[in-house]
């Protein structure tokens, strides 16, 4: 009688363990259920982000912990700062047109001038000036639209570092290989952004849906291409009375989106300061920039 009694009572207990195990999967499948119907869930959105910025082995592990604390706040920031530098050129200080530049945006303290570079904060500064409204949308699409997807996967942090890098790599070689002219726009760091994702689509083509990537490949290349062409008709082909600007900062921002940032993004679930490309890419990029400092000291034609 008693074992009866002890097997009725296991039974029981197992009757509940599968009751509340069915119970859970329920639950779970409502909440998935709702997740897909609303376009608007977080889920769905990370999902969407995965499959667009990383390699398949390593999406489970984003969607596990993926969540928008931080939100992107460096690219949003730093978009905004962008357009409100070109508002107050643009009304406050209105140009006779927006398409080259003008004497107001020339005069300004942010832009990057060869006869003024000893004002150090110029080589940076410089991102927040552009010669145009299409210069200025251009650059805010691309850093709107790959920026945002990057930081809500890599953070701020490393986007930040990838993009400043572009940045300053960007004036550093306007400042060596087109030395007498000036340079504004922010397009050494959206390049550098997206010659970081080019580099990681690349090397993962085959983990990224093959369909992806060459969408993705095409999407780049289609932007560069119309960006350069822009970038070389504001240089060669401003009007006499107009000044021509440098375009070298497209291609510095991309060779150190493919290297540093190569790197960063491709660490999604590693840690960055132990992988030793990193290093290797930062050590590059250092003797880049202790030789631009040189030349700029002692080689430069502006001297």
């Amino acid at each position: 009688m008693a074992a009866a009694h002890d097997l009725e009572i296991e039974e029981d207990v197992n009757l509940n363990m599968d009751r509340e195990m069915k119970e859970e999967l329920e639950e779970e499948k409502v909440r998935e259920g709702r997740a897909d119907k609303d376009p608007f869930k977080p889920r769905k959105v990370h999902r969407i982000v995965s499959k667009w910025m990383l390699p398949e082995p390593v999406r489970r592990t984003y969607l596990e912990r993926a969540n928008c604390f931080p939100p992107p706040v460096f690219i949003i920031s730093i978009s905004i700062a962008e357009l409100a530098v070109f508002i107050y050129y643009a009304v406050w200080k209105p140009q006779k047109q927006w398409i080259t530049l003008d004497t107001g945006i020339l005069e300004s303290p942010f832009i990057y001038r060869p006869e003024k570079r000893e004002e150090a904060w110029r080589f940076i500064s410089y991102m927040l000036v552009h010669a145009g409204v299409q210069h200025i949308l251009g650059n805010l699409i691309m850093q709107l639209g790959l920026g945002i997807p990057l930081e809500m996967v890599h953070k701020g942090l490393r986007v930040g570092l990838v993009y400043l890098a572009g940045v300053i790599a960007g004036s550093l070689a306007s400042s060596i290989f087109d030395p007498l002219k000036s340079l504004v726009g922010a397009s050494g760091g959206v390049y550098a952004l997206m010659g970081g994702y080019f580099m990681n689509v690349l090397v993962n083509f085959q983990e990224m849906i093959p369909a992806f990537g060459v969408v993705r490949l095409l999407i780049i290349v289609l932007i560069i291409v119309s960006d350069m062409g822009f970038a070389l008709y504001r240089r060669f082909f401003v009007p006499a009375n107009g000044s021509p600007v440098s375009f070298a900062a497209h291609i510095a921002g991309g060779f150190a989106g493919m290297s540093i940032g190569y790197t960063v993004f491709s660490c999604f679930d590693q840690a960055l300061l132990k992988d030793p490309r990193f290093w290797t890419a930062i050590a590059a990029y250092l003797a880049f920039v202790l030789f631009a400092v040189f030349f700029n000291i002692f080689l430069s034609p502006a001297n």
